[in-house]
């Protein structure tokens, strides 16, 4: 993974001190963050965002999805089955070991859902700013002097 430079950012912006961090920590090239399971994010649309996780061998009863604050985290763990341990394998290359995967999530940001398809975890997310966040036209009346004709001239009809 490349690093990037951040510095011209913090020149311009106030208030995103802990964002930069984070974007520092895992841009890194020694950041130590786990590689497993992989995952992919792709926007769906303006405020529509799904996480896709390679979670081949692990069933619905296998995964756990907790939201708290602005945190997502996906926990794998495969339950061993008997018929599993009596197997010899000469090798073993899908992984089943377990997992934890933790996203950090913008403000207003909500899970709508989670499925499983063809070994995949999707994860739905949508922004959902509140009304009174959302930005809104103010209208600019105008006093007027009372004074000026085109009031005065107004105010008769």
């Amino acid at each position: 993974m490349r690093h990037y430079d951040l510095t011209p950012l913090y020149r311009s912006t106030v208030g995103f001190d802990k964002l930069f961090s984070m974007l520092d920590s895992v841009t890194g090239p020694e950041n130590g963050v786990p590689s497993y399971p992989p995952y992919n994010i792709e926007r769906l649309a303006e405020n529509s965002y799904r996480i896709s996780m390679a979670v081949a061998g692990f069933t619905e009863k296998d995964l756990s999805i907790e939201v708290k604050e602005n945190s997502l985290k996906v926990t794998g763990e495969k339950v061993i089955e008997e018929s599993e341990k009596e197997k010899d394998y000469l090798h073993r290359g899908i992984a089943s070991r377990a997992f934890e995967r933790q996203f950090q999530l913008a403000d207003y940001m909500q899970v709508e859902g989670a499925s499983m398809e063809h070994g995949l975890l999707h994860i739905d997310l949508k922004r959902e700013i509140p009304e009174a966040m959302k930005p809104r036209q103010i209208s600019i009346r105008s006093t007027g002097n009372p004074d000026d004709p085109a009031v005065i001239e107004g105010s008769k009809h």
